[in-house]
């Protein structure tokens, strides 16, 4: 697709409007006031419309940003120079653990949004998996993804803790069409894999949480496309191309890439077992939380056990949360807001 087309394609695109009407109107419970520290990833756009509404809601407080990248948020809580981390994925392993070294205790994680489906101005994206259009393959469990695309294992982290629940051994490898029901000339064929690189990778590690139950054991016949610097963009095309160019591939990629280079993939429905409901990926499913692969973006606030947040942290998680938070959220488009579901699970664990 050339510049020209692209620009076309993104000022054509017209961005879904969410019902947030169930999730309830922000309402101050205690004063706010002075600074709140925020490090993190640089949403500076994002967090500056949230800081304006917030401040009309609690005149007295400001928001003091340091938002250079994803690493600044726990590390500006171990450290004691924040008071609330931002990022756009799960925190690392790594972080995890030198927080609860610091403090004894784990981080509280707060998911506040969801990344963006196939808006072009959406970040931190879900993950979609895809065929080429002549595989009657027709869609997949969490577990045969982790059959197709994962290994077998001892365990995985939970966290900070490594647990023997997620161990599974090589009988449930999947390698050829055939053991995913296909038949006919496709029952021997071996599946080539497209992806991601899985080192560090936001789109890999939401795979290991969902499909692998922990585990960042891979297929090692993946095709790796690195996507750790931006001028790597490029690569994403590549996943989609090699799709397109052999039938007996599978990839994993983001539907705007899709949309915009994959005119001969079929993107496939996910159940989360042989017995659920097939979810086709779209705002709504990423939206309502149904289709499981919509990322996440997250707040991380230090909160020791037994003990309240301190008013500022607090009333800002809260606002975030509220119609009002999440409003901004969905207007500026760089993530997807909340249900309401969601939302109030997330506030539960502010007390």
């Amino acid at each position: 697709m050339s510049l020209l087309s692209s620009v076309a394609a993104a000022a054509e695109f017209e961005p879904v409007k969410f019902d947030l009407s169930a999730l309830p109107a922000y309402e101050p419970q205690q004063p706010a006031i002075g600074t709140l520290r925020l490090h993190g990833t640089p949403v500076d756009d994002l967090v500056g419309l949230l800081a304006r509404e917030f401040k009309s809601k609690q005149k007295q407080v400001r928001l003091d940003t340091y938002l250079i990248n994803t690493s600044q948020a726990l590390a500006g809580l171990v450290t004691g120079i924040a008071d609330v981390g931002i990022m756009g994925h799960r925190a690392w392993h790594t972080s995890l653990v030198a927080f609860e070294r610091t403090y004894g205790y784990p981080v509280t994680e707060i998911k506040f949004a969801k990344g963006s489906y196939n808006d072009p101005r959406g970040s931190s994206p879900g993950v979609v998996f895809f065929v080429h259009k002549s595989n009657p393959l027709s869609g997949l469990t969490l577990e045969q993804i982790d059959g197709i695309f994962g290994t077998q294992r001892t365990g995985a982290w939970q966290g900070t803790k490594w647990s023997s629940a997620a161990a599974r051994g090589p009988e449930k490898n999947i390698r050829t069409w055939g053991q995913l029901g296909l038949t006919g000339k496709w029952a021997d064929t071996p599946i080539r894999l497209y992806g991601t690189d899985v080192t560090l990778s936001n789109w890999a590690k939401l795979i290991e949480q969902v499909a692998f139950q922990g585990s960042t054991k891979w297929n090692p016949a993946l095709n790796e496309n690195p996507r750790a610097d931006i001028s790597f963009r490029a690569r994403d095309q590549e996943i989609v191309q090699g799709v397109q160019d052999d039938p007996s591939a599978i990839g994993f990629m983001f539907q705007r890439v899709v949309d915009a280079h994959g005119p001969d993939l079929k993107v496939l429905p996910i159940a989360a077992d042989s017995a659920a409901k097939f979810v086709v990926p779209s705002a709504q499913s990423f939206f309502d939380g149904s289709y499981p692969f919509s990322n996440g973006v997250y707040l991380y606030v230090n909160r020791k056990p037994g003990e309240s947040l301190p008013s500022n942290e607090k009333e800002f998680l809260r606002f975030v949360l509220s119609q009002d938070g999440q409003r901004v959220i969905a207007d500026n488009r760089l993530f997807i807001p909340l249900s309401a579901a969601e939302a109030q699970a997330e506030l539960r664990k502010l007390d």
